[in-house]
């Protein structure tokens, strides 16, 4: 039985191409022969991926190749070359593809060539329709000639698709999508440099994904500001994106909804699984929940919803299970923790700090550009890890901070962060506390300046004394990832901690008598320095 198979038979690597190209794929095919049927299924196959591809609109007539055409290859990432019977009888297919041979040699751009219902071989030797064309050329072409056998050659000895009677084209069509789309990486996220410790925590999201099983399922991803949930996201889609009909990445649902409503998150997360066609502008959640519901339900699809803060988010983008098509895969990050449990996630993965020589080596690539410090500074090196409690965001942001820096300054600089922390590091944190009520920031900032360390049901007696309804409290502040339990003891990061300080500090730096709370003997006597004066 005939079918649609991988036709490899040379490949040689390439440079890459760089991401600024302003096409994906530039579409080379014989209009009369393919435009209204393969080419422009497999054209909007493409797009539907997401995947930017140039397709000449025009009828064209003359023997020169446009300059439009020459710019378009040039500035595409591969060419896609349909070879369909009637491909040689067009010189203007010939000098297409010529330059784009040129730009494969020159330029590291991809070329793969689909046999549309033509024998390979017949291309290389130019042999059947592919002879008969030549034999019409030999009078008013001799120039050409030789260039043109050469470049068919060499073009159908890559590795490419032969595509053959008795298999359905929308098959055809969608193994030769997933396969470029793979080839070229396409809609791959920047996930930064210096991924430190990161493929261990992809084991175990591997795990969790369960990518053998054709269940459904989602997987949350939680953990403290700055520890690395996105990143690990990032790289995860990636990596198993291009395994799946559609996917999409909403990254900062909580600053996103907050700026530009859920109603604009609801036309990213359709427009990326349609590919941009046939959507309207969703202005009702209502209406954007059902439409959701209404296109995951058929296909299968990878979704990540990043820094999701409310329960509303996830009410009208993906509401449970039922939404989503069998083999579906779903990663969701947060800080809270009780968000997921409520979503009814399959899994949880708590992303946990580095350990020390991953934290070391981190500071050190930021700091030196190197996995380790430079002499004279490894001490210095050991305070500032120790300072950053091992979170990726603090060791980036110091790091970088101390870049070039002499040894004087170091040690002003991490003395300065005894007292006052850095601004982007307590930016981010703070989103946490941001997100708190009332009685959860008090109960918050009196474990921060009172309460680390100390046994849990000590605390509770002391605040539950001033009706601060602690047991719930300190229960969300652990699904809010703010602080922890270790043998009954509340633990809080020491940049966590920093942060409560700095709130509590912020509104009056230098006037301490007008703190909320007062726990450091140092401004306790200023405090009482200055009331007595004042008296």
């Amino acid at each position: 039985m005939a079918s649609t198979s991988s036709f490899r038979a040379s490949s040689s690597s390439t440079p890459s191409i760089p991401q600024t190209s302003t096409y994906d794929v530039f579409l080379s095919f014989r209009g009369s022969d393919t435009r209204y049927n393969f080419t422009d299924h497999l054209y909007k196959a493409l797009g539907r991926r997401g995947i930017r591809t140039f397709r000449d609109e025009k009828l064209r007539r003359g023997e020169a190749i446009a300059p439009e055409l020459l710019k378009a290859i040039e500035e595409s990432r591969s060419s896609v070359i349909v070879f369909s019977e009637n491909y040689a009888h067009s010189r203007w297919c010939l000098d297409e593809l010529v330059k784009i041979m040129e730009c494969k040699k020159d330029l590291g751009h991809t070329v793969i060539p689909i046999f549309y219902h033509v024998d390979p071989s017949h291309v290389r030797k130019q042999e059947g329709s592919f002879g008969e064309a030549f034999a019409g050329y030999e009078e008013n072409n001799k120039d050409k000639i030789p260039r043109w056998r050469a470049t068919l050659t060499e073009a159908a000895n890559l590795s490419g698709w032969h595509l053959q009677d008795g298999r359905y084209e929308s098959d055809n069509i969608k193994e030769i999508t997933d396969d470029i789309f793979r080839q070229l990486n396409c809609k791959r996220l920047d996930v930064g440099d210096n991924l430190v410790g990161i493929d261990s925590r992809l084991k175990e999201m591997d795990l969790l994904l369960d990518m053998e099983s054709n269940a459904i399922r989602i997987v949350g991803i939680y953990g403290i500001g700055g520890i690395g949930k996105t990143t690990i996201a990032r790289v995860i889609y990636n990596n198993l994106s291009s395994e799946f009909e559609c996917m999409s990445f909403l990254e900062n649902i909580r600053g996103v909804s907050n700026t530009r409503g859920l109603p604009h998150l609801q036309n990213q997360l359709l427009g990326d699984i349609l590919g941009g066609e046939g959507i309207q502008n969703i202005n009702c959640v209502s209406h954007g929940a059902s439409m959701i519901k209404s296109i995951l339900s058929s296909k299968r699809v990878f979704i990540v919803l990043d820094d999701v803060d409310k329960l509303v988010q996830l009410e009208y983008l993906l509401r449970n299970h039922g939404w989503l098509g069998k083999g579906s895969r779903v990663v969701i990050t947060t800080r809270n923790k009780h968000l997921l449990n409520v979503q009814g996630v399959d899994d949880l993965y708590e992303v946990e700090q580095l350990n020390f020589n991953e934290a070391y080596e981190l500071f050190s690539l930021y700091a030196f550009k190197q996995n380790h410090p430079k002499s004279g500074f490894v001490n210095l090196s050991y305070s500032a890890v120790r300072y950053c409690q091992h979170l990726p965001l603090a060791l980036k942001v110091l790091g970088s901070l101390l870049f070039s820096k002499n040894i004087p300054q170091w040690e002003s600089e991490l003395h300065k962060l005894e007292r006052v922390p850095e601004a982007e590091i307590h930016n981010v944190l703070k989103r946490s506390y941001d997100g708190l009520d009332r009685i959860e920031k008090n109960i918050f900032l009196d474990i921060a300046c009172f309460f680390k360390d100390e046994d849990r049901d000590f605390v509770l007696r002391i605040l539950d004394g001033c009706n601060f309804h602690a047991e719930t409290g300190i229960e969300n502040l652990i699904d809010k990832c703010l602080i922890t339990l270790s043998y009954n003891r509340i633990r809080l990061h020491d940049l966590i901690q920093q942060m409560g300080w700095e709130i509590v500090r912020e509104s009056f730096p230098n006037e301490p008598d007008k703190w909320s709370r007062l726990w450091d003997p140092h401004d306790i006597e200023r405090a009482l320095t200055t009331y007595e004066v004042r008296a």
